[in-house]
């Protein structure tokens, strides 16, 4: 009997590998829209689609990503300034866009912008530092690969990152079902931790004293200075595990665009595939544990 279940298991995975490896031909006049390529995924898609021969049309939020973008890429590739929070910027970008793809339409389009927001605890933040991350990375053809988080299966940090890439899996998910009947495929990237330039411990150390710091002496007293500093350390131990291996992520956007069998849902890294994803799907009350006893504790009260 075992040997039956080891042979449709086999089986199993001989049908998801070779539906993987089935890709699309003749892409080079195919256009693909990607934000956020000043660095980062973006950056590295960006490059990928352009040696596969693409039309790559990438949005950077400075001139000088997107200069920087244009003399490591061909011809081909052409870049356009996106503030993703600025609704006249989108509309005119959307104009851009039109009228560059003709009547070739736009067949894959990469919601890369995002945005570490305020990492700390919810209780020490206020509304914009909520609303900042969440238009960036939230509100902000042929196939649309929308990029979430690991956090976006297990919320581990405060503040409005886990929330927004929430959001991110609940539009992803609604937006597939819509737009499956008009043969739109919509993919999902739920990264581990990778070092691009939201992973910054400076940065968030600066994030994290500057919240300290705003805090009433009250709630000072309530955490301790001593969560301050544990917290940090928290985030240092995330950042020094990030991943530099970004290839990994891409490739993944890459087979969500060609591929013939797109995934719904493709996990890079070893701590999201071993970590993330099993807690998540473990009973509430064992994930919670697991998470709690690593988290930083607040003063004692008397």
């Amino acid at each position: 009997m075992w040997l039956l279940g080891i042979a449709v298991v086999a089986l199993i995975f001989l049908y998801r590998w070779n539906r993987q490896r089935q890709m699309l031909q003749n892409l080079t006049d195919k256009y693909v829209l990607i934000t956020g390529c000043d660095s980062g995924f973006g950056n590295l898609l960006a490059k990928q689609l352009d040696k596969r021969g693409m039309q790559v049309l990438a949005t950077c939020f400075t001139e000088k990503g997107a200069e920087d973008l244009k003399k490591e890429t061909s011809s081909r590739l052409q870049t356009n300034i996106l503030d993703v929070t600025n609704s006249q910027n989108v509309k005119s970008v959307a104009k851009w866009v039109t009228k560059t793809v003709g009547n070739k339409g736009l067949w894959g389009l990469v919601n890369n912008s995002g945005s570490g927001g305020f990492f700390g605890p919810t209780e020490w933040q206020k509304k914009e530092d909520f609303s900042q991350v969440l238009e960036i990375n939230l509100l902000g053809d042929g196939r649309i690969v929308n990029v979430s988080s690991a956090a976006g299966r297990l919320a581990i940090v405060g503040g409005g990152y886990c929330m927004s890439k929430y959001g991110v899996e609940a539009f992803s998910d609604n937006l597939r079902r819509e737009l499956c009947h008009f043969g739109v495929k919509v993919s999902i990237i739920e990264p581990g931790a990778f070092k691009t330039a939201i992973t910054n411990i400076d940065h968030y150390k600066h994030i994290m004293e500057r919240l300290w710091e705003n805090l009433t002496a009250e709630m000072k007293e309530s955490y301790g200075e001593k969560f301050l500093q544990q917290y940090i350390q928290l985030v240092e131990g995330l950042v020094g595990a990030s991943s530099p291996k970004l290839n990994k992520v891409t490739d993944c956007m890459e087979h969500a665009l060609t591929a013939a069998f797109p995934w719904t849902r493709y996990s890079p890294g070893w701590d999201c595939k071993l970590y993330f994803l099993p807690l998540s799907y473990l009973p509430t009350v064992m994930s919670d544990y697991l998470i709690c006893r690593s988290a930083p504790k607040p003063a004692p009260l008397n």
